[in-house]
This record gives structure tokens, sequence and C-alpha cells, in this order.
């Protein structure tokens, strides 16, 4: 029988759908998978079935619904505080995951080197590979995860033509300061490098920390595509509603590619979208206020636990630290806690670079009865060791 191409052996298996595959099995509590286990708004949930009867099943515009695109662009420049043109600065895609892939492939040419700061999320490594491009990894090290301005610096005189920036970041909950953001933005203009950043988490930034978009600083908007999604902000990972941002002439190429990789994302979906994409700043400091909730909840039950955690900045994970345990290996221990313990979690090495073995990943965008029955077993880890 033929076999496969040998790109596919690019693509190593998904430690986050094996883990979803394993709390599905064994009828456990999936803290590994990054989606939430409440429905969005139900204002978003009339506007799609509204959409539905009212003829939007058909294709459209291959930029993107053009009243998906105008909310997305009126939504940004208010979060941005500039001015984003729906049609020259926007692209409509499949989630973030096909944002990321479409910028990278739009910008890197074979043999091309990119900066990626470890830990990261998993699909950047494919992703890069899939373009041609040689990672160029920068460690950022438990528990801060600061940048250093050397290491920095030299990734760029190895010629790195483009820098991946998650922030808030996934997995670490690592929040950039403006310093470091700045200290990126300089490099980039002093070699010439795309800064291509994944907002994904952009309105989950917990105080007393602020998102600040690369792209808003001085002389970074004309060399930053921003790959966005609406997945984690209104609750609809399973919508599969992203977007591009990026300057025209990089807008065009990456509509060219996206028109034939994908042609446009469901199309009742993007005009139902627009109706979450004009809610009031008050949905956001909502959505802030009750993510806090959810994440000081998961982290009590952690300090109950005696589980140490590096307490997230941003996004909606927390790495725990397993060091305490008798596991000295984390997909051995996550194996574990799903048969025995009934929680299903992320080995940590899956996003680190390094040979770092001793954190798991909990999501805590779940119910608040949902984290309470976790935490409760969370609690049963020591006498079960």
């Amino acid at each position: 029988m033929p076999a496969p191409a040998l790109r596919l052996n690019l693509f190593p298996d998904s430690a986050i759908s094996g883990m979803s595959k394993l709390a599905a099995e064994y009828h456990a509590i999936n803290l590994s998978s990054g989606y939430p286990d409440f429905d969005p708004p139900a204002e978003l949930l009339a506007a799609a079935e509204q959409a539905l009867r009212n003829g939007h099943n058909q294709y459209t515009d291959t930029r993107g619904a053009p009243r998906y695109r105008s909310a997305l662009a009126k939504k940004q420049s208010r979060f941005m505080g500039m001015e984003i043109d729906p049609d020259a600065h926007l692209t409509a895609t499949s989630g973030g995951t096909e944002a990321m892939l479409l910028a990278l492939l739009a910008v890197c040419n074979p043999g091309d080197k990119a900066i990626v700061f470890s830990p990261y999320y998993e699909s950047y490594s494919p992703d890069l590979a899939l373009a041609g491009a040689q990672p160029l990894v920068i460690s950022l090290h438990p528990p801060k995860f600061s940048l250093e301005v050397e290491e920095l610096r030299r990734a760029f005189q190895l010629g790195a033509r483009a820098v991946i920036l998650c922030n808030p970041s996934n997995p670490s909950g690592k929040v950039f300061t403006p310093a470091e953001l700045q200290l990126i933005a300089a490099l980039a203009q002093e070699y010439d490098a795309v800064v291509i950043t994944d907002d994904v988490y952009e309105h989950i930034v917990y105080k007393p920390y602020r998102h600040t978009y690369i792209s808003s600083l001085p002389g970074m908007f004309e060399r930053t595509i921003a790959c966005g999604s609406l997945s984690k902000t209104y609750s609809i990972t399973g919508w599969r509603l992203g977007y591009v941002l990026a300057p025209p002439r990089l807008t065009a190429a990456i509509h060219n590619l996206h028109t034939y990789v994908n042609l446009n994302p469901p199309v009742p979906l993007m005009e139902a979208a627009a109706t979450a994409l004009a809610f009031p700043d008050s949905y956001y400091e909502q959505l802030l206020a009750e993510y806090t909730q959810r994440r000081d909840l998961l982290l009590g039950y952690l300090d109950e636990a005696g589980l140490p955690y590096i307490e997230p900045q941003g996004a909606y994970f927390v790495l725990v630290d397993i060091s305490a345990t008798n596991f000295t290996e984390d997909v051995a221990f996550c194996h574990w806690l799903v048969k025995e313990i009934g929680i299903a979690a992320v080995p940590g090495s899956s996003f680190f670079y390094e040979p770092v073995k001793n954190y798991i990943r909990l999501n805590f965008a779940k119910r608040e009865d949902t984290l309470n029955e976790a935490g409760l077993r969370l609690m049963t880890i020591k006498e079960r060791l």
C-alpha cells in the first residue's frame, strides 16, 4: 500500500487531543483541552439561529463576511486605539490556528529563521516546519518567564525573519511587560523582522497586568501580523472563527493564500458573531471578573492540595509543579491522574522545548461546579501517592 507523504512526519501526536481522548475513555473531568464547559451568551446563540434562517448559508466574500469584518474592525479599533480598515487589514480564518499557519506561510521562505519563546503552544512547531522555517528558541524559564535582552538580541543577529509572540501566553499565562514589548519592537525594526502575534487571550488578563498590542507601538503596525480568535472571548471554540490583522500588502498575500486553503469560515456563524463583536465594554469587564473567580477557585484547591503552581497573569491555564509527587515524568503522572483521580491534564513537556518534565497544565475555563468537583479530586492526590 502507498505510504503517507513524508511531510506528515512533521506532525507529532497532539498531547492535548490524546489526553482528551483518555478523559472520555475514563469519564474524567477534562481540564486538558482549552474549551469552556458553558454556553456562549444567549444573544449570540439567538443571532446564529437567525442567521441560519435568514439566508446566510452560501459562500461569501473570501476575505470574510462583510458584516463580520466591519464589526471586527470597529471592535479592534476601539481596543487597539488605532483605525483598522475591514477591507485592507482583515482576513477571516477558521480560528486562530489557521491564522497562525497563514501568517508563517505568508512571510517565511524555506530556510528562514523564526524566533519562538518556550514554552509555546503545540501547533507552532508543525506550522514552522510546514513553512520551511528554522525555529530559534528562546527559553523563558519558570517561574518568572522573564525575557533576557542579550539572548533575544543574539537571536535577531542570527538572521531571524519572524518572531512568534503569544501574549498572554499559552501555556504559561505570562503577560509580556511593556518593556519587553518595546525591546522586541526595537529589535524587529533594527533587524527588519516581522512580529506574528497570537492574541487569542487578549481579553483575559488579570489585574494588575495589562495587555498591550505590539502593533500599536510606534513603527510596528507595518511589520506586525496579529492572529486572533473569537473562541475564548465569546466561549465559541467550536465555531472556529478567527482572523488575521495585518498591513495592506501582507493582508493581500494572506487573503490570496487563505482563498486556496479554506475559502471562508462558516458564513452564518460570521454573521452571528457580528452581534458579539458589538458588545459594550461591560461584557469584557464581566468576562474578566468571571475568569478571575474561576482562576482563584482552582488555585485555592491547589493550595489546599499542597500542589505548587505558577500563578497565571493571563489566559485560563495554570502550570502545576508535580516535583513533590512520586513521579519524575509528567506524561506518566498525567496518565495516572486521569485513571486514578479522574482528572485529565496536559503534560507540560509538550509545550517546553527544553527537557522540562515537572509541570502539568490545567484549564479552568469551567463552571463552578466542575471546578469544585475537580478541586475535591485534586485534594485526594497526596493520600493516593
